[in-house]
């Protein structure tokens, strides 16, 4: 388990798309978790929002993706965080740790954000973050 001395949560891309999605097989989990994790400092990445707003335009619609752009750009609750060079390599060496278990660069990256920041739970309905000792919310 890593450790936190943030009381943050990373946001993955299933718990935007199961909030606003609402055929989403866990669009009622996803609801509850949002109100339970209201007040708390809220991180993605801009890896997670590009994943988020492609799967979004795909599934629903090019006008409503950008609206949800929109309203994450603007959110003063949630922190995008950005990687950086040496992330990304770092990210390409948890990748090929974790090759068998067939777990996304952007999950990559992911971690070891949340490592850097010090953020220890996901808002996620991914296995992989759990796998790679992750505290995971639902």
């Amino acid at each position: 388990m890593h450790t936190s001395t943030a009381s943050g949560v990373f946001v993955d891309t299933g718990a935007f798309l199961a909030r606003w999605l609402p055929r989403d097989a866990n669009h009622s989990k996803a609801a509850a978790v949002w109100s339970r994790i209201a007040g708390r400092r809220l991180f993605t990445s801009n890896h997670i929002v590009d994943e988020t707003l492609t799967l979004l335009a795909r599934r629903a619609s090019y006008p409503f993706a950008r609206e949800k752009a929109e309203s994450i750009f603007a959110s003063s609750a949630l922190e995008i965080l950005y990687s950086t060079r040496a992330d990304e390599l770092e990210a390409l060496t948890v990748f090929g740790k974790y090759a068998d278990q067939q777990v996304s660069f952007t999950d990559c990256v992911s971690f070891v954000l949340m490592k850097r920041h010090r953020i220890d739970t996901a808002f996620t309905f991914d296995r992989h973050f759990g796998l790679a000792g992750w505290r995971c919310i639902p």
